[in-house]
């Protein structure tokens, strides 16, 4: 147990996030590989980019890793990589970062949305075959599952592994393949994370990873990937993301500007080599918090699967009183943030979509009242230990 007489009474100043602490254990290396980019001049793609896509494809256990401009970027080229466009529906969730839904509707194509399972914050399985066999209908003509509302062609599911938990994928594969869909993964906060022994990223059709200077593996900057173990969806998504282009110049298809900057490649790759060392301390520090916190009245801690290897992106606890909590937390120095406070079918620019309050109750429910603690994995155990004495004080 904690030794509460060794915490100082006084308040410490604990951030919710600190990513100079990082940079200064592996500031030799990242220096360097800084350097190496500009004595190359590898800017823009180049070889930089080049040896990060090999090395995070091998890491991850796919063919291909195609480097990208940002997290955003990567899940609309996977999806203008299958032509999802107008007329067509992917299925998602809701309680996610808004950018999951705008690659969607950036197509042209409807968002879907299914309800969560309230353990994992991740898309259940159950609530998407409910909605499958309650809402759409198969043609066999030509192997099209239709939503019979919105009259859309459903073409992909798009499960997110949030906070740094994979889906339960095998169902969702499973239904995929019965019902003609493609599976792409949103594996923004899930880098390294593994259900049933494999990375995510490595079991849809596609998958797209953000690499967000907040990210279990972050660039100092923006930058994301798309995975894939399709060699012609390989082929497309690189034109794709040069202006269209198979050749200087020579522009085979409609594309954008969406390429990987190199100095942000050649940071991720320095940081993936410590990737693994990173998450392992994320564990330690999550288990730490589930041991001082347990038994707690008023806060439910993350639920963990036991196919899965949790990465914990983010830490997060829920409450019926999160705004009180955290703002007694901020008195006592400690950072926390909320993701995410509004559930992307609640927010006004999404309105057109026609969702109404209490159409995803889990999802709002878990919007209500989750908050984030530190996690990152500079954290010393005597900054947990006070984070975890003022949150057992909490209401006494």
């Amino acid at each position: 147990m904690i030794d509460y007489q060794k915490i100082n009474s006084n308040n410490m100043e604990i951030p919710f996030m600190d990513l100079k602490r990082q940079y200064l254990n592996i500031k030799d290396e990242v220096d360097k590989a800084i350097q190496e980019t500009i004595d190359a001049c590898a800017f823009v793609s180049g070889k930089m980019v080049k040896r990060f896509e090999d090395n995070f494809a091998r890491y991850c256990g796919v063919k291909h890793a195609i480097g990208v401009s940002n997290g955003t970027s990567a899940l609309y080229t996977a999806l203008k990589a299958l032509d999802v466009g107008p007329g067509d529906g992917v299925i998602t969730v809701s309680f996610t970062f808004i950018a999951t839904v705008e690659a969607i509707s950036m197509t042209g194509a409807r968002p879907i949305f299914v309800d969560i399972d309230e353990k994992s914050y991740n898309i259940s399985p159950v609530k998407l075959i409910e909605y499958i066999e309650n809402n759409c209908e198969w043609q066999e003509s030509n192997k099209t599952l239709v939503d019979k509302k919105f009259r859309v062609r459903i073409r992909a599911i798009m499960p997110v592994h949030l906070y740094g938990q994979m889906v339960d994928m095998d169902p969702i594969v499973e239904l995929a393949k019965k019902y003609n869909l493609k599976v792409i993964e949103d594996a923004a906060q899930a880098h390294g994370a593994t259900y049933k022994g494999r990375k995510a990223g490595s079991i849809g059709h596609l998958a797209a990873f953000s690499f967000y200077p907040s990210k279990n593996l972050g660039a100092y900057g923006q930058a994301g990937a798309v995975l894939t173990n399709d060699d012609k969806l390989a082929k497309k998504m690189r034109m794709f993301i040069d202006h269209g282009q198979r050749e200087r110049y020579d522009h085979a298809i409609e594309g954008w500007n969406f390429r990987m900057d190199g100095f942000q490649a050649a940071i991720l790759d320095v940081k993936l080599k410590h990737l693994d060392g990173w998450n392992s301390l994320r564990n330690r520090n999550a288990l730490l918090y589930k041991k001082y916190l347990s038994n707690l009245e008023n806060i439910r801690l993350p639920g963990t699967h036991s196919n899965n290897y949790h990465v914990y992106h983010l830490f997060i606890i829920h409450t019926n009183m999160r705004d009180e909590l955290k703002d007694y937390l901020k008195d006592a120095g400690i950072g926390t943030s909320i993701y995410y406070a509004v559930p992307v079918h609640m927010q006004p620019a999404y309105s057109y979509l026609g969702y109404k309050k209490g159409d995803l109750p889990v999802s709002e429910l878990c919007a209500s009242g989750v908050l984030s603690l530190p996690i990152f994995p500079e954290l010393s155990l005597e900054e947990i230990e006070y984070v975890c004495e003022k949150l057992r004080s909490w209401r006494k």
